[in-house]
């Protein structure tokens, strides 16, 4: 086979890999956003099918064969098919490590998760969840040592979601959050300033909500031709190509917030896919480069702008037309507050800013004693609720609001969580380089996101994998990731709300 069959043949694949996954994707949008609950069985069948068919183009005899042909002729060869044959050289080698239907009976397994987990959660029952969890997690215990790994064996599961990342660099950007966020918090705790908050709990109609919702992603620039907005239990954004991406939220008659941060979020994430570069789309290196620049876009639109007094400048008018009767003689400044204020909440997706890393923090610990095999899963509950009690002070009253919050397990997602906490420094860092030629307060006050859509678009979006993170990251800013732009951010904002 020569160079140009080599590139015929390997681009043949890629296309077959696409479109099971887009399938299998597919599915897993329509079982989140309402599809039959009898069905589970069924859908996880097919899925463990999509995902067994995947597994054998990965690591057929067809995939080596170009791959070592290409990689021979790599100066011969584009950026885009370079990077396709760099991406898809460490998926095969991931998977020849595992055998097939060792694959083929995760994915299965993951089929049916999501719905017993749902269960669980609305039931607020962790033993039923129990069994499919260790399941999962034996799973990817044997995975790892399969795979191999350096250092820690939950690296190996950092690098799936953020290339280069290692629990040694984890541990050091956390200390430096640690060492700088709970003394803020404990001055803001002794501060005698007080912020109401309670409006925000009174009734206000599920189908209102939904409208805002819609109309702040409308203003946010989220092309509703190429996506769709729908409710799920758990809000989550899902892309197929830059044309089609979906996203969720939920929504929640007596907490005003939720849904609307939600949306915002996911509107992040969403504009990151839609704007994706052309020439990229259609192939495997047309979606985010990594979990944490993929939380750094959402981060940034849900806090850093969605938090701003000058958003709501523009959006709070909008608001208190849709409920008159709730916010009429709320404030601006009251809403500003109440929205921004730092409480000790038990729910990760809806604490504030300032005390969100402490969340990811108990997840990012009680995930590598899990994968080093130092905590049962029965024992997951009790050493949960420890952790929030001792990083928040508070203990949930069930597991609904404590270990079963999170939808990320039952998918399989170890390695995940950090994600978040990299994505608000990351977001911190992007922001200030983007204020050195944007008025972002101007822009935002105006409701005009245009100009920042296509400063992410050109800095960021329209990359997808074809860069790496940290190169993005370098590319973009100058340097390496740097908490301090995310620590003074909350310093700066959080000194100035409560006067300290």
């Amino acid at each position: 086979m020569n160079l140009e069959q080599g590139k015929k043949q390997f681009n043949g694949i890629l296309e077959k890999i696409r479109a099971y996954r887009h399938s299998s994707s597919l599915m897993y949008w329509d079982a989140s956003t309402g599809a039959p609950k009898k069905a589970v069985n069924n859908r996880a069948k097919i899925q463990g099918i999509l995902a067994g068919e995947v597994f054998k183009l990965i690591v057929s005899d067809e995939m080596k064969e170009c791959l070592e042909i290409l990689e021979k002729e790599r100066d011969r060869l584009d950026d885009i098919t370079n990077a396709m044959v760099v991406k898809m050289r460490k998926e095969y080698n991931k998977f020849t490590k595992i055998p097939s239907e060792e694959f083929r009976q995760y994915a299965e397994l993951l089929g049916k998760s999501h719905t017993v987990w749902e269960e669980a959660k609305n039931k607020s029952d962790f033993s039923i969840f129990e069994p499919v969890l260790e399941k999962i997690i034996g799973t990817l215990r044997k995975f790892v040592e399969y795979r191999g790994y350096t250092g820690h064996p939950y690296n190996t599961f950092l690098d799936d979601y953020e290339p280069g990342m290692t629990t040694e660099r984890l541990d050091e950007f956390f200390a430096a959050l640690k060492e700088r966020i709970v003394p803020l918090l404990k001055r803001i705790q002794n501060s005698d300033k007080i912020i109401k908050t309670d409006f925000l709990d009174e009734s206000y109609p599920t189908k209102i909500q939904e409208e805002f919702s819609h109309y702040i992603l409308d203003k946010i620039c989220f092309d509703k031709d190429a996506g769709m907005l729908k409710e799920s239990e758990h809000p989550f954004t899902i892309n197929f190509t830059r044309n089609d991406v979906r996203i969720t939220t939920h929504y929640y008659e007596n907490k005003l917030t939720s849904a609307i941060y939600s949306t915002i979020h996911e509107g992040g994430h969403a504009l990151y896919e839609q704007n994706i570069g052309e020439d990229i789309a259609e192939t495997i290196l047309g979606r985010g480069t990594s979990m944490g620049i993929h939380e750094s876009q959402s981060r940034m639109f849900e806090n850093i702008f969605g938090r701003n007094m000058n958003f709501w400048k523009h959006f709070y008018p909008k608001l208190v037309e849709k409920f008159p009767e709730q916010l009429s003689n709320i404030s601006l400044n009251e809403f500003y507050e109440a929205i921004n204020k730092p409480e000790n909440s038990l729910i990760r997706i809806e604490s504030d800013e300032l005390t969100y890393s402490l969340h990811i923090m108990v997840r990012y610990e009680i995930e590598k004693m899990l994968i080093e095999g130092k905590v049962a899963v029965k024992d997951l509950p009790e050493l949960w609720n420890r952790k929030i009690e001792e990083y928040l002070g508070i203990t949930p009253p069930n597991d609904k609001m404590g270990v079963l919050q999170d939808v990320h397990w039952s998918d399989g997602l170890f390695g995940y969580f950090p994600s978040y906490a990299l994505g608000n420094a990351y977001a911190s860092q992007f922001e200030n380089t983007m204020s050195k030629t944007l008025d972002i307060d101007e822009l935002l006050k105006a409701g005009q996101f245009n100009e920042i859509l296509v400063w992410l678009r050109e800095n960021i979006h329209k990359h997808g994998c074809l860069k790496k993170p940290n190169e993005i990251l370098k590319d973009v800013t100058g340097e390496e990731l740097n908490p301090t732009y995310f620590i003074e951010y909350l310093e700066n904002k959080f000194e100035k709300l409560y006067n300290l």
